[in-house]
C-alpha cells in the first residue's frame, strides 16, 4: 500500500453531535462491517460508552473505500471523544491524522468543544472539512449553522457539506471529499522504521499492544521492536490493522494506522507517546511525543475492603495504560486504611475512572472529596506543589498560596446572558469578553431572530468553583441549552486557608479543606454540623470544632451517654448520693482526658457534599 492511496483523519464534534452515529454510516458504505452484525454505536464497545451515550476512548478503524475513478483507498478514521474531560484523548487522535471532520448539530449549533477542537486541530495543522449533521430533523436549520460556521471559523460556502447520519444522506460524498481534500502521509517508506504509539491496552496473552500511527518505513512480523525510549527490545508477537476488530497482517507500512502486540508484560515499558522502531536497524530520532497532561482533579480511591487493596493497584495500573491522563500515588487515612491520591481531567473523568474500576475489576470503592492542587511559596523563596490539604505546611513557614485558574468558554443562547453572569458572579470569576453569533436571518432584529442568536462567554474561574456542582447550576439556569469547555491559564494568588476539623480538641488531618477566606465560617460550620450527626456518643462529651490556625470559627458537642447511678440508691442519707455523683464526675473528667474518638468511616463520607449546596 502507497502513501498516496493512504488517507488519515479523525470526527470531532462537541458531545451528543452525531459522531458514532456518522461513523457507523462509514463503516456500512465501505462494507466493513457485515450488515448482520452491524448495530448503533459499533465503535463504541464499551459498556459504559454505550448505556450513556458518549464516547470515551478513541477508536480507530481501517476502511477501503472506491473513488468515483474506481481507485481503492486506505481510509483510516478516528473517532474522538466529544466531552471536555477527554480532550487529551482527541490531542492524541490529531496527532496521528492530516485531516479532520468538523461534524456540527444543524439544530444545536456551534457549542463550546465545537469551538475548543476546532482550534485544537488547527494548532495541528490539520484539513478541516466542516460537516452539518442532522439536516432530517424537523426544527434543523442547516443554512444558520453553515453561516455560524463561516462566520466563526471562516469556512467558505462551498467547503460545507451536509448530512444526514442516521440515514445515511450525504454520508459518501464525505468520503469523496476526504480523498479530495485530505493530504496523504508525509512519511517517507525508504526511512528507518518509525511508529508513534497513540493509545495501548493491555493483554494477559499478547502483553502490551500498541496502536501505532506509522511514520516512515514498514515493519513485519517477524522483526524486533525497539522502544525508543526506554531501549527496551522484545519479539514481535502479531501486528494488524483495525478492520474494526483486530486483524493480523504481515506488514505495517508508512502512513497506516494499526497495532503492534510487543509482549512487554510491565505497563511502565511501553507507553503512550513512545517511539517503537526497529531493533536490527534503528531510527536515529524519536518522533515527537505528546505533552504530559498535569491532572487538574485530585480524589482518594480507597478498598472497601482492605485486601482488595492490590487489586486496586494493578487495576489503576492497567488503566494507566489505556488512559495515560490518570496519575495515582500512595496514600493512606486514618480512617480508610491504604488507598491511592489519583490525579483526573476533571470530575466526569473521575466519575468514570470509578465506573470501570467497579464493573471491570469487581472492586468495592470508596472516593474521597474531589480537591485541587494548590502552588504553595514558603518563606524560603521554595515552591511546592500541594494536593492534600494535610500536607500544607504551617502558616508560619506561608509566603503565599495560589490556586489553579480556568479559561472558561461558555457558549448558549443570548436570552440567558443575564442568568449566566449571576452565576458567574457569585463563583469569583474574572469577566473577559462576549461575542454574539449570528446566524443565518438573524439581522433583521425580530424578537423570534434574538432567540436564536447565540453568545460566547469567556471569564477566568478558580477550578475550585468548578468542583462545587457549577455544571449543574449552569444547566439548571440555562433549561439545559448552555455547553461550556475550559482550558487551565495558570495559577493567581487568592486569600486561602486551611480548615482544620478538631474531634476531643484532636485534628483530624484527613478532614482538613483548603477553602477561600469569605466561605471558610461557612464550610467550617456546615463541616461540623454533619459530623455532630455522625459520629457516635461517647461516655464524655466530644467537642467537635473548626478552626482557622488558632482560632475556632465553629463548635458542636455531643452529649455524653448518661448512664443513672443513683438508680441503687433507693433510699438512705443525701450524702450517699453525692458521693455516687462526685465519683462519677472524677471518672468522667480522667476519662474525657485519656480517652480517644474513633471518626467513623461515615463521618466522612458525610462530608463530600459540602459547598454543594450554595
Amino acid at each position: 500500500m502507497t502513501p498516496d492511496l493512504i488517507r488519515n483523519f479523525c470526527i470531532i464534534a462537541h458531545i451528543d453531535h452525531g459522531k458514532s452515529t456518522l461513523a457507523d454510516r462509514f463503516l456500512e458504505i465501505t462494507a466493513t462491517v457485515r450488515p448482520q452484525e452491524m448495530k448503533a454505536q459499533f465503535m463504541d464497545q464499551m459498556d459504559l460508552e454505550r448505556e450513556r451515550g458518549i464516547t470515551i476512548k478513541g477508536k480507530a478503524v481501517t476502511m477501503n473505500h472506491h473513488y468515483v475513478d474506481g481507485t481503492c483507498y486506505q481510509l483510516n478514521l478516528i473517532d474522538t471523544p466529544g466531552h471536555v474531560d477527554f480532550s487529551y484523548e482527541v490531542s492524541r487522535a490529531l496527532a496521528a491524522c492530516e485531516g479532520a471532520l468538523l461534524v456540527v448539530d444543524a439544530s444545536q449549533g456551534i457549542e463550546a468543544q465545537t469551538i475548543a477542537n476546532t482550534l485544537l486541530a488547527m494548532e495541528y495543522d490539520l484539513e478541516l472539512i466542516p460537516v452539518v449533521n442532522k439536516v432530517d430533523l424537523p426544527q434543523a436549520e442547516p443554512e444558520r449553522v453553515a453561516a455560524e460556521l463561516e462566520q466563526v471559523f471562516g469556512f467558505k460556502q462551498d467547503e460545507i457539506l451536509f448530512v444526514s447520519a442516521k440515514e445515511g444522506g450525504g454520508a459518501k460524498e464525505i468520503l469523496d471529499a476526504v480523498i479530495e481534500r485530505v493530504p496523504p502521509p508525509r512519511g517517507q517508506q525508504a526511512n528507518a522504521f518509525r511508529a508513534l504509539v497513540f493509545d495501548s491496552v493491555y493483554n494477559s496473552y499478547k502483553g502490551i499492544i500498541g496502536y501505532v500511527r506509522v511514520e516512515d518505513g514498514e515493519i513485519s512480523k517477524n522483526d524486533r521492536i525497539l522502544v525508543m525510549s526506554s531501549g527496551k527490545a522484545a519479539e514481535i508477537v502479531e501486528i494488524g490493522i483495525f478492520a474494526p476488530t483486530p486483524k493480523p497482517v504481515e506488514t505495517l507500512y508508512s502512513g497506516q494506522v494499526g497495532y503492534i502486540a510487543t509482549g512487554f508484560k510491565d505497563v511502565q515499558e511501553c507507553g503512550v507517546g513512545d517511539t517503537l522502531s526497529n531493533y536490527a536497524d534503528p531510527a536515529t530520532d524519536p518522533l515527537p511525543g505528546y505533552v504530559e497532561l498535569k491532572s487538574m482533579v485530585f480524589a482518594g480511591l480507597y478498598p472497601a475492603d482492605g485486601e482488595d487493596y492490590n487489586n486496586l493497584r494493578a487495576a489503576l495500573e492497567k488503566l494507566r495504560l489505556n488512559d495515560a491522563s490518570l496519575s495515582m500515588e500512595p496514600d493512606t487515612s486514618t480512617a480508610l486504611g491504604f488507598g491511592f491520591r489519583c490525579g483526573f481531567l476533571g470530575l466526569m473523568h473521575l466519575e468514570i475512572i470509578q465506573e470501570r474500576l467497579e464493573r471491570e475489576y469487581d472492586l468495592d470503592l470508596i472516593v474521597t472529596a474531589p480537591s485541587v492542587a494548590y502552588r504553595v511559596i514558603l518563606n524560603s523563596g521554595e515552591t511546592v506543589l500541594v494536593d492534600n490539604p494535610s500536607k500544607l505546611p504551617s502558616p508560619s513557614d506561608l509566603q503565599e498560596i495560589q490556586e489553579p485558574i480556568l479559561n472558561l468558554t461558555i457558549v448558549a443562547p443570548s436570552k440567558y446572558v443575564g442568568a449566566i453572569m449571576e452565576l458567574m458572579h457569585s463563583r469569583r470569576s474574572d469577566y473577559k469578553r462576549v461575542e454574539y453569533i449570528q446566524g443565518y436571518g438573524d439581522s433583521g432584529g425580530s424578537s423570534k431572530s434574538s432567540d436564536q442568536s447565540r453568545v460566547v462567554m469567556e471569564y477566568a474561574m478558580p477550578l475550585s468553583e468548578l468542583l462545587a456542582d457549577f455544571f449543574n447550576q449552569l444547566k439548571s439556569k440555562t433549561q439545559g441549552y448552555a455547553s461550556l469547555d475550559y482550558t487551565f491559564e495558570g495559577y493567581r494568588a487568592a486569600p486561602l486557608v486551611k480548615v482544620d476539623i478538631l474531634v476531643n480538641h484532636q485534628s483530624v488531618e484527613a478532614l482538613s479543606m483548603i477553602v477561600h477566606r469569605e466561605q471558610s465560617v461557612y464550610v467550617g460550620r456546615a463541616a461540623v454540623q454533619k459530623l455532630h450527626s455522625t459520629i457516635p456518643r461517647q461516655l464524655f462529651e466530644v467537642p467537635i470544632q473548626a478552626a482557622i490556625g488558632g482560632r475556632v470559627v465553629a463548635r458542636e458537642t455531643v452529649r455524653a451517654v448518661r448512664k443513672d447511678v443513683l438508680a441503687k440508691c433507693y433510699g438512705g442519707d443525701i450524702t450517699r448520693k453525692r458521693k455516687l455523683l462526685e465519683k462519677q464526675k472524677e471518672g468522667k473528667k480522667r476519662l474525657k482526658s485519656i480517652g480517644r474518638v474513633e471518626v467513623p468511616q461515615e463521618a466522612f463520607l458525610s462530608l463530600l457534599g459540602i459547598g454543594d449546596d450554595r
